[in-house]
């Protein structure tokens, strides 16, 4: 039996939806002003969930630790496991996602995957740019995804040179 647990929290980009079932993560989202944001029980990974972007937002921390489970389909899990290997900070692009999985004629189907990515900012697409250091594609908006990159550019530690 499915144990489904939901959370909002505001965030610098508005409002977010985390969605877990049972100790897992399924769904990290930004939210839209339509949503009501009605809360049950809330699991205890959706609680860290929750704490942890509150710190990536407050510019205390640089990698997740909550299990994550996104629904997709095989090739899709592939391309999100390959975004997981992109540092913090650092951008890849399409086309170096797309070698890396095995074929540069993937490339259009790497950007739909990352499109469809469930979980934002844990499972980091916004650090996908185009071949030419443009912002291309955000399921969130393209707002979202250089204020993402600008914050994790900001953070202590980080060089800091344009990513993009």
């Amino acid at each position: 039996m499915r144990d489904t647990a939901i959370a909002y929290m505001d965030s610098p980009l508005g409002k977010i939806k985390i969605v877990g079932e049972n100790d897992i993560i399924k769904r990290v989202s930004f939210v839209d002003g339509e949503e009501r944001d009605t809360e049950g029980p809330i699991t205890l990974a959706v609680r860290h969930c929750k704490k942890q972007l509150k710190e990536y937002f407050e510019g205390k921390r640089k990698e997740f630790n909550v299990p994550i489970d996104p629904d997709g389909t095989d090739f899709q899990k592939e391309v999100w496991g390959a975004l997981l290997d992109i540092p913090f900070g650092k951008t890849s692009t399409y086309a170096k996602q797309s070698v890396a999985l095995g074929d540069l004629k993937k490339i259009r189907a790497v950007g739909t995957a990352n499109g469809k990515n469930p979980i934002a900012i844990i499972i980091p697409c916004h650090r996908v740019i185009s071949t030419d250091g443009s912002l291309a594609g955000y399921a969130g908006g393209l707002d979202k995804k250089e204020w993402l990159l600008r914050h994790e550019e900001s953070m202590p530690g980080q060089n800091q040179t344009s990513m993009f």
